[in-house]
């Protein structure tokens, strides 16, 4: 469910202030031509730009499954099309809070709410793409075919600049190719139901052709994640355009070439199912009317109950959104202040976590509650713990502030033992928003920051939530996994300046080794090594590396692969398929093995990941 209806009925085309109902009775299928016959569209103004965008979330989310299927190695985080998502979205709520009329307000208030809400790498090339979009369609009344293209066109060098080292064959090939056939169409056809159909037609094919250009696809039989995502968007935008459903059951997705390359996980049926613990919480939504509403001390307290909150409105109705862990508390408090309408209660966690085997609790508790009074009283969402001192109010800082997101709360223990400040439980399966680690950035007492993403796919919403901290001297360290991120804190000088202390903690990076041991969750082959789903697998610096018969095997494996017996140090933090016992066991045959290294073990409580090895 989304804040949106689905487009279920043909939008009304604006033209010239007038308003004309599209007439033709479906679209035809993109690769056939797109020229067919019945009412054209010359332009579309706010609200039907609106209803474009919440068609391509509604596709999206129909076939994110299949996105996700896509990822390319098959470890549990396969979660491309959950943070495209939950990146459209933000956007989308974002329109409605802004309550956003032209076609420049809509694109303006989207590409605003994707940055914010952008999660994983694929969401924050998503919310450049649509921050470019706006750019183009700045003070824009209406869109035509000619400034859709247009719009695309921007989208796609603003995603490019966004990107450090842009690699072909992703997301962004397929934006680039898809903005060049609508610039064509365009210049021989100003129907804008023309141009989003060589769109369209031109986004399949480059997904299609995405294996070529990048080996690691060719090699796993599959096409781009990020750039099927991007279709999903585009034609569920362009399906509405022609008044059709966004059911996935009519979708090219569902060609038998297209099932045959990435099929959807299955997923059990509802009350015979693993449940997954509380992670993302519920996105809850609502209406209040009264008489005399208090704005200001509204946003206030619903600031303070959880994430992404957005509150607008005026003295008779206010429209509100917030992600929390209870929703009955913005409810309940809703209830006291008017009339309370439209409710929209939505489960997160049920779309966004993978299916995974039985016997643990995949995930940890997301929301943490806030250690103290005073912690709470300056608005610490659940997402973030900071850290006090012995008198419960917030520690001063000497030296930069450090951020670190941490997968578990053992790992978020481990991190504030070294001296992080603040903590943001993400990782695989779970990325955090840029606006977490944006508003973990304001509030710390400081003005010099360091961030520790600790995972390639946050790394590029910390860099989005650097350019946001305009106050503030915020630098991110790369970190690209938990001990990379240790070993990085263990380098950190409170007394130096940051400049200094980035470039230590950044070379600190190569001198740790990580490896992970987890179940393979689909069937793949890389070099030598064939894996079946269910086989337990190891990775060497993000590399698929190992596998074997059971999680001790593997470690081995791996720490033999690292030339542990020439290292000093070796920890495992193990997680949530483990129990203590167990890694105890391990400890002691480790100890044997490698009898003149320092190895210590440690309960991280991270989930999917038996264990995460560090060695240096």
């Amino acid at each position: 469910m989304t804040d949106l209806e689905p487009v279920e009925e043909p939008i009304l085309v604006a033209a010239d202030s007038s308003t004309a109902r599209m007439t033709a009775a479906g679209p035809p299928h993109p690769s056939d031509g797109a020229r067919s016959s019945g009412a054209t569209v010359d332009a579309l103004g706010g609200a039907e730009f609106r209803d474009l965008l919440n068609a391509g979330l509604d596709w999206l989310d129909a076939h994110h499954d299949i996105v996700n299927a896509l990822n390319v190695f098959p470890v549990p985080d396969g979660d491309t099309g959950t943070n495209m998502l939950l990146t459209m979205k933000s956007a989308l709520h974002e329109i409605i809070a802004t309550n956003a009329n032209t076609v420049g307000e809509v694109a303006r208030a989207a590409a605003h709410g994707a940055l914010m809400g952008a999660r994983g790498n694929s969401g924050v090339i998503l919310s450049q793409i649509l921050r470019g979009v706006a750019r183009s369609l700045d003070d824009q009344p209406t869109i035509t075919g000619q400034r859709f293209a247009a719009a695309l066109t921007e989208g796609s060098r603003i995603a490019y600049k966004g990107v450090n080292r842009p690699v072909e064959g992703t997301i962004l090939t397929v934006v680039r190719e898809a903005a060049a056939a609508a610039e064509l169409a365009a210049q021989s056809n100003a129907d804008l139901r023309f141009v989003m159909a060589e769109t369209v037609r031109a986004a399949d094919a480059s997904v299609a052709n995405t294996p070529k250009l990048l080996p690691v696809l060719a090699q796993a039989n599959k096409v781009d994640s990020g750039g099927k995502g991007l279709f999903f968007i585009l034609e569920g935008m362009y399906r509405a355009l022609y008044g059709e459903t966004t059911q996935a059951s009519t979708s090219t997705a569902t060609r038998p070439e297209a099932i045959a390359a990435a099929p959807a996980p299955a997923r059990p049926s509802k009350g015979r199912r693993d449940l997954p613990s509380l992670v993302h919480g519920f996105d809850v939504q609502f209406l209040v009317e009264g008489k005399s509403l208090d704005v200001d001390a509204i946003r206030t307290q619903i600031t303070a109950m959880g994430d992404c909150p957005l509150v607008e409105g005026d003295r008779t109705l206010v429209k509100v959104h917030v992600h929390v862990p209870n929703p009955g508390v913005p409810l309940a408090y809703a209830v006291g202040l008017g009339f309370v309408t439209d409710v929209v209660v939505e489960n997160m966690d049920d779309m966004h976590i993978p299916e995974m085997r039985p016997g643990y609790d995949p995930v940890p508790p997301r929301f943490e509650t806030a250690v103290t009074a005073t912690a709470a009283a300056t608005s610490v969402t659940a997402s973030v713990t900071v850290t006090p001192d012995d008198s419960g109010a917030l520690a001063a800082i000497d030296g930069p502030g450090v951020i670190v997101v941490a997968p578990g709360k053992g790992l978020g223990d481990v991190f504030r033992s070294l001296g992080a400040h603040v903590i943001v439980s993400g990782g695989q399966t779970m990325n955090p928003s840029t606006q977490d680690l944006y508003q973990a950035i304001a509030r710390l007492p400081t003005e010099h920051v360091i961030i520790l993403p600790n995972n390639g796919n946050i790394l590029m919403a910390a860099q989005q939530a650097q350019a946001l901290a305009t106050g503030k001297s915020v630098a991110v360290v790369p970190s690209k996994s938990v001990p990379q991120g240790i070993s990085a804190l263990l380098a950190l000088n409170p007394h130096a300046d940051l400049a200094r202390n980035v470039y230590t903690m950044t070379a600190a990076l190569a001198s740790v080794q990580t490896g992970e041991v987890t179940i393979a969750v689909q069937d793949a082959r890389f070099d030598d090594i064939e894996v079946h789903s269910g086989d337990v697998i190891g990775l060497l610096n993000d590399e698929l590396t190992a596998k074997g018969p059971d999680s001790t095997a593997v470690v081995q494996m791996l720490l033999d692969q690292m030339g542990a017996a020439e290292r000093e140090i070796i920890t495992l933090y193990y997680g949530q398929p483990v129990t203590a016992q167990e890694a105890d066991a391990l400890l002691v045959k480790l100890r044997s093995l490698f009898p003149d290294q320092e190895i210590e073990i440690v309960g991280g409580g991270q989930p999917f990941y038996h264990y995460i090895i560090s060695a240096e």
